[in-house]
């Protein structure tokens, strides 16, 4: 029986130590399960093209989201622009989500709603602070300031309130 090299074994070991991670944003950016495989498929081939580059100063998860969601923000953008060129056709194809989840909540259909028409930098800021990650952290992952980071989730909060109230 052959044995793994160790920094392949080593780099296994950490995806399956955070693959919620890449479960959850694949989730948020793609409703259709191809394009969630696809995409899951597109990250982890990042990672591993730039394991070697891993800075031990940040944490590992830290470096998972930022290579994560910037995989992601660029795949959303190509899905966004085949779709745009596909809708032409919408007509012709019947289209059924067999993984959307079942909500029963308003509330949270409201609040998936309201996070699926934020930007991609709102959208990635919301999906690692509903996460539990502490504003250090989303600012380190999506490389901007801490306090940056509290100013756009005060005003994305102060949308939902508004959005909700009336």
């Amino acid at each position: 029986m052959k044995t793994m090299p160790s920094h392949k074994q080593h780099f296994l070991d950490i995806l399956e130590q955070h693959q919620k991670i890449i479960f959850m944003v694949c989730g948020s950016y793609c409703l259709d399960p191809e394009d969630q495989k696809d995409l899951a498929q597109e990250i982890i081939i990042q990672l591993w093209n730039n394991f070697e580059k891993f800075d031990p100063r940040f944490k590992r998860s830290t470096w998972i989201y930022r290579i994560a969601l910037n995989v992601a923000i660029s795949f959303y953008r190509k899905t966004s622009t085949r779709i745009k060129h596909e809708q032409g056709f919408a007509d012709y194809f019947l289209e059924v989500d067999p993984n959307e989840m079942e909500v029963t909540d308003n509330r949270v259909k409201q609040l998936r709603e309201f996070i699926n028409e934020l930007d991609e930098m709102n959208k990635a800021l919301m999906l690692l602070y509903l996460d539990g990650n502490s504003h250090q952290d989303i600012g380190e992952i999506l490389n901007i300031s801490t306090s940056n980071v509290g100013t756009k989730i005060n005003r994305i909060k102060k949308k939902i309130k508004e959005q909700f109230l009336n």
